[in-house]
């Protein structure tokens, strides 16, 4: 399955099945050779930035915003061909949804605070001088005002 056709179900298919499947896929673009905190962690920031409101009030929304998550770097042409490291995300998605859907106070939060995230061996940005919050496997967690 190519990465477009993916990006054409996430931007026209309504929220409660656009949202899991951009999330899902995400998740498997930036973190499948991650443990499943790691994931979990990608999830997370997603779910906190939609929460804000300024990246868009939609998970697709915030996750194709240019050059910030791999669904807009990645190439459309790219296919999707590691099926248990997919499924793996569809599962990791669905925990993530159902743990932030609990009220705030009862949530697991995997990196508290952090709303950008980047992998040291792909990404040097000018955002991430400082050090991380949170620093699992080879992704860096970050609060950026």
């Amino acid at each position: 399955m190519k990465l477009a056709w993916i990006i054409w179900l996430g931007s026209f298919s309504p929220a409660p099945l656009a949202d899991p499947v951009c999330l899902a896929t995400t998740v498997y673009l930036e973190s499948r050779n991650q443990i499943r905190d790691g994931q979990l962690a990608v999830a997370e920031v997603a779910l906190r930035r939609r929460d804000s409101g300024r990246y868009g009030n939609r998970l697709c929304e915030v996750l194709m915003q240019p050059k910030q998550f791999a669904l807009t770097l990645a190439s459309p042409d790219q296919r999707i061909d590691d099926w248990p490291a997919f499924w793996e995300s569809w599962k990791v998605s669905a925990q993530a949804l159902r743990n932030w859907a609990l009220p705030e106070p009862q949530r697991r939060l995997i990196v508290p605070g952090a709303d950008h995230f980047l992998a040291f061996e792909r990404v040097r940005v000018g955002w991430s001088g400082g050090a991380p919050l949170h620093v699992i496997g080879d992704h860096g967690f970050y609060r950026v005002d």
